[in-house]
């Protein structure tokens, strides 16, 4: 992973150009090697869901997964993610979306 050399930000990778572009001043650089850098697009949805989009994947298949019991299809592998949706003093979220049938859910602490 690379950083700006101007405004200390990452460096995205534009694969059709060939070069590392920074998203905040456009500073651009050649990139080097193999372009194996892959990046996830979080998109903000209400508090009570969050959209995971992979640029390689379209399921979660990025995301951890874990045992949790679907109340919908009864499937027993969900993907799971934590974000703090209280004040910094309480425990994160934490969201589940099933494997099978993608619906979403949360759990907190």
């Amino acid at each position: 992973m690379e950083f700006c050399p101007k405004c200390k930000c990452f460096l995205i990778e534009d694969p059709k150009r060939k070069v590392l572009v920074c998203r905040k001043c456009k500073f651009e650089k050649p990139a080097k090697g193999s372009g194996s850098q892959r990046f996830v697009e979080v998109i903000s949805k209400p508090k009570s869901e969050l959209i995971v989009k992979d640029s390689d994947n379209p399921k979660d298949a990025t995301l951890p997964s874990t045992r949790a019991e679907c109340k919908k299809c009864g499937n027993m592998e969900a993907y799971y993610w934590m974000i703090q949706t209280r004040s910094a003093d309480e425990p994160s979220t934490r969201f589940y979306r099933c494997t099978k049938c993608g619906m979403t859910w949360r759990e907190y602490e």
